[in-house]
């Protein structure tokens, strides 16, 4: 959202021993649990934000071992879930309730503070502990023009557990200068393709396969075309079951998957999430009425999810976006020979097709950005390795926070519980 600040996040691991891990994980768990059982509370009789503080925050202290003011936190972040939700239902659009299942725990300026001894002290759920920011060794990291200039301040960040990794997403804000008032806010844009082989492929390489979407939607089609042409009474009573069974799969498929581009937008600190234009994606993809079905709910599902955590959705103008290398920006038919293949004719880069599209699809918001008259055009991409803007300047991640960068799919697990 707009303000009166430029907001910045820079991730580096934390170098913790066993204990301090267990403490932190802890904390974690009983973040999740309080945010739900705040959520829990709140969900029929709430109305606005500042409603749900006092009607949650003595449940919370009483039932989790989270302190004061995580457990005021905890309140805002179910608070800003059900906003949503809220604005969602006003407009005559089904919401859920919101769930809480990703790995993180929010802090803020009481529960953390950095040391120029680049350590941290945080809040857990039993006491303090104070850790080593694991940064580069070179002086001139990425982190360093946040840490060692007085014009950014420490804001609202968050600690996030993955594969036995701990990582702090410090949130940095500097007041706006003249130039840049009453501008949008610029942020990193993860890129998000649609597609058939590929039901979702993001610009930082990950792939959600739609091999298994779509064998089935050509069962239930087959299923569907035989039942019709039968013709009977019985045969309809089955239709409407088999269709009711069709509708829920998908839809938890759907469901799966929108989580995934939620999580991994999280994990990258994406302010926007960019899709290609969805009005043409049918004749685009040579997908089937289904699939165009199922492309139309994905997106409205990514939309409200990312709204209830602070995340635009947006979409571009889907021309070239498969067949420009995002390497060199050279287009031609021929840079894809094939449906999963690209190779651009001219600078030999070689690629998955739809991952190409992705990290095209994310670009082409960000240069927008560059020319609106709204907008600093301070926006970057979101890559596995790091984030790059139009002109070439790229930010790597910390050492550990993704593996090494490939063009290869990397499957990307729709977990369902987040």
């Amino acid at each position: 959202m707009a303000d009166d600040y430029v907001r910045r996040t820079a991730i580096t691991r934390l170098a913790v021993d066993d204990e301090q891990r267990q403490l932190l994980e802890k904390t974690i768990s009983e973040w999740k649990r309080g945010c739900q059982l705040a959520a829990d509370i709140a969900w029929d009789t709430c109305n606005a934000k500042s409603d749900v503080q006092p009607l949650a925050y003595d449940d919370v202290r009483e039932h989790t071992d989270l302190g004061s003011q995580h457990a005021i936190l905890a309140t805002h972040q179910a608070a800003q879930a059900i906003t949503g939700c809220v604005e969602r239902r006003s407009n005559g659009k089904k919401v859920s309730k919101p769930t809480f299942t990703a790995p993180t725990v929010t802090y803020d300026t009481r529960t953390m503070t950095l040391f120029d001894d680049d350590t941290v002290s945080l809040s857990t759920t039993e006491s303090r502990v104070r850790c080593p920011l694991a940064l580069p060794d070179a002086d001139d990291g990425y982190q360093r023009q946040y840490l060692d200039s007085d014009e950014w301040s420490v804001t609202e960040s968050t600690l996030t557990a993955r594969d036995g990794e701990l990582f702090l997403h410090v949130g940095f804000r500097r007041h706006k200068n003249d130039t840049e008032r009453n501008t949008a806010e610029d942020g990193t844009v993860l890129g998000v393709d649609l597609g058939i082989e590929n039901l979702v492929v993001t610009s930082t390489a990950s792939f959600v396969s739609g091999r298994e979407l779509t064998h089935d939607l050509s069962e239930f089609e087959k299923v569907r075309t035989g039942l019709q042409q039968t013709g009977t009474r019985s045969a309809h009573r089955t239709l409407r079951q088999s269709s009711d069974r069709e509708l829920r799969y998908v839809r938890d498929v759907l469901h799966r998957a929108s989580n995934a581009v939620i999580d991994e937008a999280l994990r990258y600190d994406c302010d926007v999430i960019a899709f290609e234009d969805l009005t043409h994606i049918r004749e685009r993809t040579g997908a089937s009425w289904g699939h165009k079905w199922a492309f139309r709910t994905l997106y409205e599902q990514v939309e409200y999810k990312a709204e209830a955590v602070g995340i635009s959705v947006k979409q571009v103008g889907s021309a070239y976006t498969s067949k420009r290398c995002a390497e060199c920006g050279f287009t031609a038919d021929e840079n894809r020979p094939t449906r999963s293949d690209f190779r651009c004719q001219k600078c030999g880069s070689e690629a998955n097709a739809d991952y190409n599209a992705a990290k095209n699809i994310g670009m082409r918001y960000v240069r927008r950005g560059q020319q609106s008259s709204r907008r600093t055009g301070d926006s970057q991409l979101a890559l596995k390795s790091g984030t790059v803007t139009p002109s070439g300047g790229f930010t790597a991640h910390p050492d550990g926070f993704e593996a090494e960068f490939m063009d290869k799919p990397n499957p990307l697990r729709a977990n369902p519980s987040g």
